[in-house]
């Protein structure tokens, strides 16, 4: 029989995905499979179970949660060198790479997805000891990210992000930064430096509208220096999706890059996560996943 591993955030968005855990263990047996879960935040850590576990005899593995539960299960998939297909079961907030993939988020259509055999391969992205599914960020975003409070997360969703968004703009300050890579040599003040993999991040859907996240390249956004009066206005224009064209913008492409800054502790958020601090070397690993979606891609 094969066996699915399934490794679940129970506080993930408001914590739904719990009542149906039942039905999910059910569907997947429906078809002569075996589900193994495993709970987030239970004494068996990750690492623990990726480690005692016969993993290599798994024939898929599922993550269900938000991008940070995603990031947590694509870490330990390249850790431990581990290549088996992940499918995403979104039940956080922003579920910004799930919506990349344009994987639903009802309980019965991610069951249509993962009980399919279709699959899209993923890069990921690398930033210093930690690895990226979705964005790298650098900044303004960083900030929106990691001071939106969870109880307002699970109530208001992604209007909690935009609530934060706005509160963070008269505080926001310049980090000076320094990427070097083959394509160019930036070297600025900079609101914020935003990496993408997917296209979207902490919901803002059209960061990175051109990204392709199987290309072997990163979709790199330069928020130069802004000062208070044009934020709102470049904000509101990452929200349309129209920053591109703006001249206070700078985007390009590239496999990878170091990231400097003369600055002290100057953070970073990996998925919605703490990342490591500057300076970071930033790449990529073409194709290293399959991700279980609705059609199958080459």
């Amino acid at each position: 029989m094969k066996r699915i591993l399934l490794i679940y955030n129970p506080n993930a968005g408001n914590g739904v995905f719990t009542l149906h855990l039942d039905a999910v263990v059910a569907a997947f047996a429906e078809q002569g499979m075996i589900l193994v879960p495993i709970r987030l935040g239970s004494p068996i850590t990750l690492d623990q179970a990726m480690t005692k576990l016969p993993i290599r005899e798994y024939h898929k593995i599922i993550a269900a949660g938000g991008d940070g539960t995603i990031n947590l299960v694509v870490n330990a998939l390249v850790k431990h060198d581990i290549y088996i297909p992940l499918a995403i079961f979104p039940s956080g907030t922003a579920n910004d790479l799930a919506a990349y993939f344009d994987i639903p988020t009802t309980v019965d259509e991610m069951l249509k997805i993962a009980l399919s055999e279709n699959y899209t391969p993923m890069d990921v992205g690398t930033a210093g000891s930690r690895c990226f599914a979705n964005v790298l960020a650098i900044g303004m975003l960083v900030d929106i990210s990691q001071k939106t409070d969870p109880t307002i997360k699970d109530t208001l969703g992604l209007g909690a992000y935009y609530l934060r968004a706005l509160a963070e703009v008269p505080f926001a300050r310049a980090t000076n930064i320094r990427i070097t890579c083959d394509e160019r040599i930036v070297e600025a003040e900079t609101s914020a430096v935003i990496i993408m993999n997917g296209r979207s991040a902490g919901g803002f859907k059209h960061i990175a509208p051109h990204s392709e996240i199987n290309d072997g390249k990163l979709d790199v956004v330069i928020f130069h220096k802004l000062i208070l009066p044009v934020m709102l206005p470049v904000l509101l224009n990452v929200m349309a999706g129209q920053h591109l064209d703006d001249k206070r913008v700078e985007y390009f492409k590239t496999a990878r890059m170091r990231i400097e800054s003369d600055e002290a502790a100057v953070n970073t958020d990996v998925d919605g996560e703490r990342g490591d601090p500057l300076p970071l070397e930033v790449g990529v690993l073409p194709k290293r996943l399959l991700i279980n979606t609705r059609e199958h891609t080459a």
